[in-house]
C-alpha cells in the first residue's frame, strides 16, 4: 500500500465541529474511515498555523485517496492536500529508472 500525507485546513464550520466533539471524536471517525476503505491510519496530529491537520495512512491505491478526498472535500467541513510519500526503496527505483529528458536550449 501506498502512504500519503493529508493536510487539512478546517473551515468555520468544520472549527465549530471539533468544538462540539472534541479530536478523540475526529480521530475514532477518520481511524474508522481509513479503515472501511482498506487503509489504515498511522498519525494524525493537530498544528498551529495554516494547517490545522496533519495525518499519515496507508492506503491501497489512488482512486481510494481522490475518492475519499472528494467527499471529505465536498462536505465542506475542511480543505485538503494530499501528497505521496515515498519510502526509501522507492526512491532507489526512482532512481534507477532511465528518463528519456533533454534540456531546452536557446536559441
Amino acid at each position: 500500500m501506498t502512504r500519503y500525507l493529508i493536510q487539512g485546513t478546517y473551515t468555520p464550520e468544520g472549527a465549530k465541529g471539533i468544538l462540539a466533539q472534541g479530536g478523540t471524536s475526529r480521530w475514532k471517525q477518520i481511524d474508522k474511515m481509513i479503515a472501511d476503505l482498506g487503509g489504515k491510519l498511522e498519525s494524525l496530529y493537530w498544528a498551529f498555523g495554516d494547517v490545522d491537520l496533519f495525518l499519515v495512512a496507508e492506503l491501497p491505491d489512488a482512486a481510494t485517496a481522490a475518492a475519499m478526498g472528494l467527499t471529505v472535500g465536498g462536505a465542506g467541513a475542511v480543505r485538503t492536500t494530499t501528497t505521496v510519500l515515498l519510502t526509501a526503496e522507492e526512491m532507489d527505483q526512482a532512481r534507477d529508472k532511465k528518463v528519456g529528458y533533454q534540456v531546452p536550449k536557446a536559441s
